[in-house]
């Protein structure tokens, strides 16, 4: 009985400890300064997502990955109107970015371009597609460089949707 006691305390000190110590999720500053523009040409932010869990696309049209995982994200911001998706493409010609989501995407919202790719200097990102996952106070909670199935963006979707003390490595405040 003893030795039993003594493994659960050992165990919950193991857990409760690795949580308490995990780093918390980072903020990402940097985001907020990119200087973006619509579709249409005119300036656009980050900023206008805050308040909601926001999923952050960084892709281009040339990137097979990114080309495959955008029936994923469509339908994913279809339905999940709680989440904020931004499709952030990475330094091409607005009229090559609205040809491609004619052709290939074209319920997608919230596109915005990123003309000198700073989005992926900024996260230190050396690939396509790049997916940022940040919770309803715009913490990065998440990054995933490569192609994303709809399982796992279903899965990463439900953690930043989830309350923040229910999160693995959150603290309480």
């Amino acid at each position: 009985v003893a030795l039993l006691g003594a493994l659960a305390l050992a165990s919950a000190v193991w857990i409760g400890g690795g949580r308490w110590l995990a780093p918390a999720p980072e903020t990402r500053p940097e985001l907020a300064a990119l200087a973006l523009r619509q579709l249409d040409g005119q300036p656009a932010t980050l900023a206008a997502f805050q308040g909601k869990p926001t999923v952050i696309n960084l892709w281009a049209s040339w990137c097979p990955p990114c080309r495959r995982e955008m029936p994923a994200f469509a339908a994913a911001q279809a339905a999940n109107p709680d989440v904020n998706f931004v499709f952030l493409n990475q330094a091409e010609t607005p009229d090559d970015v609205a040809g491609f989501l004619r052709q290939h995407a074209p319920a997608l919202r919230n596109v915005l371009i990123d003309p000198a790719g700073e989005a992926s200097r900024a996260m230190s990102n050396r690939g396509l597609p790049a997916t940022l996952f940040l919770d309803a106070q715009g913490r990065l909670t998440d990054l995933r460089v490569g192609e994303l199935s709809t399982a796992s963006l279903a899965q990463r979707l439900d953690a930043i949707k989830a309350p923040a003390a229910s999160r693995p490595g959150a603290r309480p405040r």
